[in-house]
């Protein structure tokens, strides 16, 4: 019996992983859709953006709500709750740029093109190599908050180089973040699909965001 059981650990936590990927993976899916579908009613109803401020207190209160629920299914609920508010903010964002410039929607596409390859590359490597990059959590907390508050800064004091230069760095720490993510998943370092999925589309979201502000600034035609 002490033999089979221990022939069955390993298998045990090979088949919890697969599951915490494959629950990870279609929900962030549904959650990507969800969040297309209400940026596109956005855009359709023409809505305003919320600004900054209504932004970040729907983002950071759904994001507790979220962290406190992640074990029951009302979690689920606040996921869907937290990206089609994201999406909400986005629509806006991207009706901005279609105005802004002739081919707005080329640079729209080149954006979401980008942040696919990017994603895909990155998770693909590290489900592959299973590597464990759970070393970078460390750094790339301390990377966000500096390039969060550089963010801010840039918005307020209106300097449009240093917002180009956060968007280059956030474009790297969300890179990283997708390698970290995974890799805590597929270490064991991360268990629950429901946090796990809001911090992929987090990446993704500031990702895609921020290789359209590159794509704006120098391919963007006016």
């Amino acid at each position: 019996m002490k033999a089979d059981t221990v022939l069955s650990r390993p298998e045990a936590g090979v088949l919890a992983t697969n599951k915490l990927l494959r629950n990870t993976y279609l929900l962030l899916s549904m959650t990507l859709l969800f969040s297309a579908m209400t940026a596109g009613a956005s855009m359709y109803l023409n809505l305003p953006h919320p600004g900054m401020i209504l932004t970040l207190v729907g983002f950071y209160g759904l994001l507790f709500a979220i962290t406190k629920f992640r074990n029951s299914a009302v979690g689920i609920v606040l996921v869907f709750a937290l990206t089609g508010f994201m999406g909400l903010t986005l629509g806006p964002i991207l009706t901005m740029y279609i105005k802004a410039f002739t081919n707005g929607h080329e640079l729209i596409m080149m954006a979401l093109g980008g942040t696919g390859t990017i994603f895909l590359g990155l998770s693909g490597y590290a489900l592959t190599t299973r590597k464990d990059f759970s070393f970078l959590g460390g750094f790339l907390m301390v990377g966000i908050l500096v390039a969060f508050l550089a963010g801010i800064g840039a918005v307020v004091f209106s300097i449009p180089a240093l917002s180009l230069a956060v968007s280059a760095m956030f474009i790297l720490l969300m890179s990283g973040m997708i390698l970290f993510q995974t890799s805590l998943m597929v270490n064991g370092g991360e268990t629950n699909y429901i946090m796990a999925t809001v911090n992929l589309y987090v990446s993704i979201y500031n990702l895609f965001l921020s290789l359209l502000q590159i794509l704006g600034v120098f391919g963007g035609d006016d």
